[in-house]
């Protein structure tokens, strides 16, 4: 099994889709990496040599933010927002979609469970 970046990829994928389960490489950023190292999209994750994990996982820390800091990175610029009072971190901080999605019939992903006041 591979372990890249603290994360085990699932062994029966091809590599080029097992590298997604990483947070922050999605498929073309996959497919980067791939080229960069070498190695054969049709891989699968099992097929995987030491050698060619280890160029995998030097170039994921070489040329990209992954994980941990970028959840980090992420964070900060939403709070960075907020504390700046624009209009996306209002959003934010009440808890409402920031992209003009409208809120008066939709939005209940972002703002929860209905409230209702005095229903008996």
């Amino acid at each position: 099994m591979a372990r890249i970046s603290g994360v085990d990829l699932p062994k029966k994928k091809r590599i080029e889709y097992g590298l997604t389960y990483v947070y922050g490489i999605g498929l073309h950023a996959s497919r980067l990496i791939l080229d960069a190292t070498g190695i054969d999209y049709n891989k699968r994750v099992y097929e995987l040599n030491e050698d060619e994990v280890a160029s995998i996982t030097n170039e994921i820390r070489a040329n990209h933010m992954v994980e941990g800091d970028l959840r980090k990175k992420v964070a900060m610029d939403i709070k960075a927002l907020m504390d700046l009072g624009s209009y996306r971190g209002l959003r934010h901080r009440r808890g409402l979609p920031c992209r003009g999605q409208k809120t008066k019939t939709n939005a209940r992903t972002r703002k929860g469970k209905r409230k209702t006041v005095g229903a008996a």
